[in-house]
């Protein structure tokens, strides 16, 4: 049928002429055709640089999937993306932190810093270690192998059979804190626990964060790998062993076992050992001297666990169950808690900085006598307990300290002492005694105390009296202090001798074996304010005196050790050695450090001229036969031996200094806060028992010599008033005597006195004697009951 043709009508009514078909163009007119082809399709649009950076993982599983079926595919897809990303991620942490896992040195793995080993004089009794970790360095071969097993069931079960990760231990703990919805085991393998104590050490400061915990944790397992791939397992075990963290500043199993079974770690029970074993996660908590219960509960676990393993039988637990364990007493005290370690760790410091040397790991051998300082510490606690017992004694005791509630007990209020001995000819000290117990203060009163030392200095006044050409039989006036007559001293000066009374005349030597203030204060008067401090100085009172009269008698402060050292010079005939107490350094090899070839580490000054310490020292053997130290001739000791008492005013410090041919020693008693001991507090009465003990047990050790060192002494007729050879007129005047006197201090043979004319004429006395200055007889002591 044919179509119709119709005419459409226009909006506007018209009609419109039907459109013509397009008339289709020959190619041979040479123009392109603009109809689409349904064949073809367009090539896709080039894809950016960052836009195939980010989805290049869709579009690398796309090309996988392409001929996959659309059920399939687009799950395929994402699955198979996320996968690749995560993968891609996980690649690139890894690198992350292997890159920075390999600037940590492996060789520390097994380098832990030991403690600095300090040991007495002959090298065999340690009294002590410094610095570094409390550990002792062991082999795997020297730990029971309880420990071994019990260590790994309890930490590291799977420890031989897997890598520097667990796999399973991972998704275990995973898995638990997911149920438990909170951190409630972790993943950590032996090796990654090495890791971290070794690079990551608990740091006491703020808590960290989340975040930086993470970091710190996925660093030791990139560590960790580095670790097994270095170290066999066994080796990364002994590590491991020797690093562990026991609580009370314990590190390593042989530490632990000696200081919790007292017993070396080669000889541990089971029960031991997993006892050991178990507190590990938990060291203060579960340790045995704060909770013995909760440390028997962790080792039943960790022998539960050997069992499971099949490291031991049931049988085998259940009797170590049974065994009950014995733990050393809390109460014993820390070897390096005491006096000595004090002045060891500071003489070593010095030494370490002056030398450039590196601490930890050393053995340092000391001056000390291990049985001179058990002595020392024996006797100062009986006398002074022996004091506080006393009728009169109205502090507070040590006992009654000890008795109050320990939050309650505050800083020791009770009766203190110090003491220091000294080898004279080396400046070896012996033994150090700072107080009654360094666990209850470690104040070390011996370096530290600063005491007013009284009449202990008096001696080195007459000293320098003697060097600048008084002797000992120089007449000093003993009478009141008159106004100016003392250089220095403005208005009047109240001075008065301890027994309220006062003399004439009197010589020199029975001025100091009487411990007279007034003619002290006229000898010191004599030599000279600027010249007795020079002496202080060259002695050892590095400080120097004040320069005020009264300093004459010891009205400044000094230390049991200074004033030790100070009286070596007058054994030593004027030679003052420094005091140390270090003797010898080595290192690990073996190999000394200190002191260096050619260096003996001492050092001696002559400190004044050997006539004037030797008539010193002769009157000082003479304080202690006849005046007022010879409490330690009362007390048996019958060496040859010079000494000095010392008593400031109110009885508020008692001090014997004294010497024999080889040892100085000096003894101080007193009360941290200045204040009276006791009525009549001497220090003969306080301070020379103590001293008198010290040095029999010296004598017994071989230590005491039976005379002084000698020196070439020159007889002539000399003044007592001068000083100088006697003329005519001091013989007229009953002022000469016949003198041996050291050479070096003896008068020049021409140099005469100038008191008493050479020519003077006097009526010549027959059968009688000069006048003496002291009112008593010459055979007998001066007083029945020592002054000071």
């Amino acid at each position: 049928m044919a179509r119709r043709k119709t005419n459409t009508r226009s909006g506007s009514g018209r009609l419109r002429p039907p459109k013509s078909a397009p008339k289709r163009k020959s190619r041979a007119s040479g123009k392109k055709s603009t109809r689409k082809r349904g064949g073809k399709k367009a090539a896709p649009k080039p894809r950016g640089a960052l836009f195939t950076l980010l989805f290049w993982p869709f579009m690398l599983v796309g090309r996988i999937t392409r001929n996959w079926h659309p059920a399939v595919k687009w799950p395929a897809c994402v699955a198979g993306s996320l996968a690749l990303i995560a993968a891609c991620f996980l690649a690139l942490l890894a690198i992350f932190y292997f890159v920075r896992a390999s600037s940590y040195n492996l060789d520390k793995v097994a380098e832990m810093p030991a403690r600095t080993m300090v040991y007495a004089r002959e090298g065999k009794v340690e009294l002590g270690r410094l610095h570094g970790d409390n550990r002792y360095l062991v082999d795997f071969d020297q730990v029971s192998p309880y420990f071994r097993d019990a260590l790994i069931s309890r930490e590291d079960a799977r420890f031989y059979d897997h890598g520097a990760i667990d796999v399973r231990s991972l998704a275990r703990a995973f898995k638990e804190n997911i149920r438990r919805k909170r951190l409630a085991q972790g993943g950590s393998t032996l090796s990654i626990q090495l890791a971290e104590n070794t690079y990551f050490p608990p740091d006491t400061g703020p808590k960290p964060s989340k975040l930086k915990l993470i970091d710190q944790k996925f660093l030791e397992m990139a560590v960790a790998f580095r670790i097994e791939k270095r170290y066999e397992k066994d080796e990364i075990l002994q590590h491991y062993m020797n690093r562990i963290f026991w609580g009370h500043s314990i590190r390593g199993i042989e530490a632990a076992s000696r200081t919790y079974f007292e017993k070396s770690a080669n000889q541990l029970t089971l029960s031991e050992a997993a006892m050991l074993a178990g507190i590990i996660r938990g060291p203060n908590a579960f340790s045995p001297f704060k909770n013995i219960d909760k440390a028997t509960h962790e080792r039943d676990v960790t022998l539960g666990r050997m069992v499971l393993y099949e490291h031991i039988t049931q049988e085998q637990a259940d009797a170590a169950k049974k065994e009950k364990l014995r733990i050393r007493p809390k109460n014993r005290r820390v070897i390096q808690d005491t006096y000595v370690m004090d002045c060891v760790r500071r003489e070593l410091d010095r030494i370490l900085e002056e030398h450039n040397i590196e601490e930890g790991g050393l053995t340092v051998i000391t001056t000390i006598d291990h049985t001179i300082q058990r002595a020392a510490e024996l006797s100062m606690e009986r006398n002074l307990a022996k004091v506080e017992k006393t009728s009169g004694y109205r502090h507070q005791t040590r006992k009654q300290w000890q008795s109050k509630p320990q939050g309650r007990r505050g800083e020791p209020a009770y009766l203190q002492g110090a003491a220091v001995v000294i080898e004279n000819r080396s400046g070896a000290v012996l033994s150090v005694v700072g107080g009654r117990d360094a666990d209850e203060s470690k104040y070390n009163r011996a370096i530290q105390a600063k005491r007013q030392i009284g009449s202990v200095f008096k001696p080195f006044v007459y000293l320098t009296a003697f060097n600048h050409g008084m002797l000992p039989q120089t007449w000093v006036r003993d009478s009141r202090i008159q106004p100016g007559e003392i250089d220095g001293m403005s208005g009047t000066w109240n001075l008065h001798n301890s027994d309220g009374k006062f003399g004439t005349y009197i010589t020199a030597e029975d001025a100091l074996v009487r411990s007279r203030n007034t003619s002290s204060a006229r000898v010191g008067n004599f030599a000279g304010l600027k010249n007795v401090n020079q002496t202080a100085i060259d002695v050892g009172f590095i400080d120097g005196i004040p320069m005020t009269p009264s300093s004459f008698l010891g009205s400044w402060e000094a230390t049991p050790w200074q004033v030790a050292s100070a009286y070596t010079v007058f054994p030593n005939n004027g030679d003052w050695y420094r005091p140390y107490i270090i003797q010898e350094i080595r290192n690990a090899e073996g190999e000394r450090l200190y002191p260096g070839k050619g260096d003996s580490g001492k050092l001696v000054v002559s400190a004044a001229e050997p006539g004037a310490t030797w008539s010193v020292s002769n009157i000082l053997q003479q304080v202690v036969d006849r005046g007022t130290g010879r409490k330690v001739r009362a007390l048996g000791y019958k060496a040859p031996c010079g000494g000095k008492t010392g008593t400031t005013d109110d009885y508020k410090d008692a001090w014997f200094a004294g010497y024999t041919g080889n040892l100085t020693c000096a003894v101080w008693v007193g009360m941290d806060k200045p204040q009276k001991i006791i009525n009549r507090g001497y220090g003969s009465t306080l301070a020379a028992p103590i001293w008198t003990d010290v040095m029999k047990v010296a004598g017994r050790l071989g230590y005491a010599t039976p005379k002084f060192k000698p020196l070439r002494l020159q007889t002539a007729r000399l003044c007592r008033w001068s000083a100088k050879h006697a003329t005519s007129g001091c013989e007229a005047h009953n002022s000469a005597y016949n003198a041996k006197v050291p050479a070096d201090i003896m008068p020049e043979p021409r140099d005469y006195c100038t008191i008493h004319p050479l020519r003077a004429v006097a009526p010549r006395r027959t059968n009688r004697t000069p006048p003496r200055a002291i009112p008593v007889e010459p055979d007998r002591p001066p007083r029945a009951i020592p002054v000071e």
